[in-house]
């Protein structure tokens, strides 16, 4: 056949350490029809600082890949909620294979068509929490590239027309499909009139949505006679596609028709017509192969390609057991984004009969509805059975209802199918089912009603059961309970949900407590945080005994906002919030970077231009304070967490006081501070402990010892301001006037108690030196 091959691509995502699935990357990637091999190309490199991370350590990258929706996955291994039905996915892990880039590559032969989704991340990490800004970190980039080869023109078989072919000597197979309906019960596939050198050496594989595999449902047609492969219980509105393969070392030509036919279980005393009506017709995609295009008429088909001739009508017969039931359809009601409740008509009580199944049918939009949970509640009235041990069991499958036969709504399971079994009785009238990323399209819920005899279940005679029936679709399930937040998410244009779960809870709807918090420890965690705040009383009794009342008037501010700030921002249930949590956050922030920067200005004791009457202060200080709130403010808003808000402020009052106090040194011939007290009691001792707290809060801190190192940051930060903070300065009102000498100089008048930086004033005497 003809080949095509299509080239896909995404953009490099930053990979991050697994925490739930809402901090894993996802990728959409979607597979075009009669794909024969699809390679996915698995890029991961390394970046540090916008450079190649050659130095960075190499850490496993583990990549899910699955059909039809993103994968459920579980790393850590964590206890899914009750009633949490799990599909499957394929994991791969990535090894490097250079210092700074390594490429996987993973190959799917026959890939199902449709959606295809990747989700990639890192290993759990330590939980160290890092400034941002601090040091150039390792970033681990994924770029998935996808290549199809996907067959064109593949011969179409129309149901009750036999088609003839030759397979030449230097031919090995030939593939064809044929679209099934809804209402299909069975396919038979038949090779007649084959004819070669050694019998009929030939291999009959079928399969659904993709062509056939190694693994397939096969025949051997040298081992059979007639060569019949019938498959129960087919997908419907799919493509089917028939491979016939012929046997290794086999010479010569070989001839043979091959013939399909469809049961349509709607009618069991008739086949299914060999074409559809015009009505019937639209259901039919148009990707139709070799016969693309073409409306089925009651005509016969044209002839196919690859040397195929007219198809020949033949008869069929239909097994008169295979039968199926009326599907009712539900009713779909969008409240909001992965919010859909799915209503019945005349429900939501469902009747269930004795002699016949109940079907109804969800259909799930693509892409839009593969990113929640689908839930499924059976709840059986009791007073309906009238006394009987009446037993209702649905079966829940996706793209057929299964209904053929007494067993298969028992166990809802065939050998190639497998579905989702609920049931409710007198005892456990109550029934809940989760599933988390169906699979869109359409699922069929199939209730059947039996009664327990000592033989086992047995249909009933003529009970009625009546069930109550709900279902809908959720962003997540039971909306993550009280220690979790639903997220919605977005790649590109895909959106799903996940759950965030806080105070240690784990698990897909934040249910597994094995690592959670006792309400002690966050009722402990929430004291140390807020009541840690208490410090700063010291250094505003400090403040205010030394006229310093704007100091102490931000330490207040400071002080009252971060102690409701941790109390709103606890993970766990021991939380209270006074504002919004922006606002408290903002706030705590600001109050932190302005209590650095009124304690470092209020040391370099500016010299006033104009003397204030309540501390002495001059405009220079209150311009400073002023400017530094502004521009804190304006830092704040554009970058919380940066490294620079916190140091850029801080080294930019450390250089004024240097400058005041170099200019003093300078000025005096002398060391400012003058007194080795004051360096070796209050200097030295504070800005050791305000540095032992930045270390802390830099390099040590993590999620695990958060709360009580980020108290010992309070406590640090609160006592090294009250070592910090300078003495009081003499107020102007307390000198008398001064003489002033007659000349032709100026005057130079020194207060010798600010100069010595003492505590009291009222130790030393006071003097002043005037000098022309």
């Amino acid at each position: 056949g003809l080949f095509v091959t299509d080239y896909f691509t995404r953009t490099p995502r930053k990979l991050s350490p697994f925490r739930s699935f809402a901090s894993i990357e996802l990728f959409h990637f979607h597979i075009p029809e009669d794909t024969v091999i699809a390679v996915w190309n698995l890029i991961t490199f390394k970046e540090q600082g916008g450079t190649f991370g050659d130095q960075c350590p190499d850490r496993s990258i583990t990549v899910y890949f699955r059909s039809g929706a993103p994968s459920v996955i579980n790393p850590l291994h964590t206890h899914f909620p009750r009633d949490t039905a799990v599909p499957g996915s394929f994991a791969l892990t990535l090894t490097w294979t250079l210092p700074n880039r390594t490429t996987g590559v993973f190959n799917v032969t026959s890939p199902l068509p449709g959606d295809w989704f990747l989700a990639a991340h890192l290993p759990k990490d330590e939980g160290k929490i890092s400034v941002k800004g601090l040091y150039e970190e390792c970033q681990y980039l994924f770029q998935p590239q996808l290549i199809v080869q996907r067959l064109v023109n593949i011969a179409v078989l129309y149901p009750g027309y036999a088609t003839e072919q030759s397979m030449a000597p230097h031919n090995r197979s030939c593939l064809y499909k044929v679209f099934v309906p809804s209402y299909t019960s069975r396919v038979l596939v038949e090779v007649l009139r084959c004819r070669g050198a050694e019998g009929c050496p030939l291999w009959l594989r079928v399969r659904a949505k993709a062509p056939p595999l190694h693994n397939s449902t096969s025949l051997d047609c040298r081992e059979h006679a007639p060569c019949q492969l019938a498959l129960d219980l087919p997908f419907w509105q799919h493509w089917y596609y028939v491979l016939v393969e012929k046997h290794p070392g086999v010479p010569g030509t070989v001839s043979f028709q091959v013939t399909v036919q469809l049961t349509d279980c709607s009618r069991p005393s008739l086949a299914r017509p060999p074409f559809l009506p015009s009505s019937a017709s639209m259901n039919m995609p148009h990707s139709f192969g070799s016969a693309g295009g073409l409306a089925l008429g009651d005509s016969p088909p044209p002839a196919s390609p690859n040397g195929t001739k007219h198809p020949v009508p033949i008869a069929t017969a239909s097994p008169a057991s295979e039968r199926c039931w009326p599907v009712r359809p539900t009713l779909r009601n969008e409240l909001d984004t992965f919010s859909v409740h799915f209503y019945i008509f005349f429900g939501p009580n469902v009747s269930v009969p004795p002699d016949r199944p109940a079907v109804f049918v969800i259909n799930l939009l693509p892409v839009l509805d593969s990113g929640g949970v689908l839930n499924l509640e059976l709840r059986l009235n009791v007073s309906s059975l009238c006394g009987e041990n009446v037993t209702v069991f649905g079966c829940l499958n996706h793209e057929v209802p299964l209904t053929s036969g007494d067993n298969a709504s028992i166990t809802c399971e065939t050998e190639s199918l497998a579905g989702f079994l609920l049931s409710v009785n007198a005892t456990a009238s109550l029934s809940r089912l989760r599933i988390p990323y169906p699979q869109t399209g359409s699922w069929y819920l199939s209730l059947r009603s039996f009664c327990a005899t000592e033989h086992g279940f047995e249909p009933c005679t003529n009970v009625t059961a009546e069930v109550y029936l709900r279902a809908y679709l959720s962003p997540c399930i039971n909306d993550c309970g009280i220690y979790g937040q639903c997220k919605l998410l977005r790649t590109n244009n895909y959106l799903y949900a996940a759950c965030e779960c806080k105070a240690g809870w784990n698990g897909w709807g934040c249910t597994d407590n094995a690592e959670a918090f006792s309400y002690g420890f966050q009722l402990l965690s929430t004291l140390l945080l807020c009541l840690s705040n208490v410090m700063f009383v010291p250094p505003v009794a400090i403040a205010v005994r030394s006229h310093y009342l704007l100091e102490a008037a931000v330490y207040i501010f400071t002080m009252f906002f971060s102690t409701f700030y941790h109390a709103c921002d606890q993970p766990g249930i021991v939380v209270f919030c006074i504002m919004e949590y922006d606002v408290l956050q903002f706030c705590d922030f600001l109050g932190s970077l302005m209590s650095v920067w009124v304690t470092v200005i209020a040391m370099a004791r500016l010299q006033p231009v104009v003397k204030q009457a309540s501390a002495g202060r001059g405009c220079a200080g209150w311009v400073l304070y002023l400017l530094g709130a502004m521009l804190l403010s304006m830092a704040l808003q554009m970058d919380r967490h940066g490294l620079w808000n916190l140091l850029g402020p801080s080294l930019f009052a450390l250089g004024i006081m240097a400058i005041a106090w170099t200019a003093r040194t300078i000025r005096r011939r002398h060391c400012y501070p003058p007194t080795w007290k004051r360096w070796a009691f209050y200097l030295c001792p504070g800005a050791l402990i305000a540095v032992a707290a930045v270390l802390l809060y830099a390099f040590v801190e993590t999620e695990e010892n958060y709360f009580y190192i980020h108290s010992i940051w309070h406590l640090l930060i609160a006592g090294s301001v009250g070592f910090l903070l300078p003495p009081r300065a003499k107020p102007s009102g307390r000198l008398g006037p001064l003489p002033r000498r007659k000349g032709c100089g100026y005057q130079l008048c020194v207060n010798e108690q600010e100069e010595l930086g003492l505590v009291d004033p009222a130790v030393a005497s006071i003097n002043s030196i005037c000098t022309s």
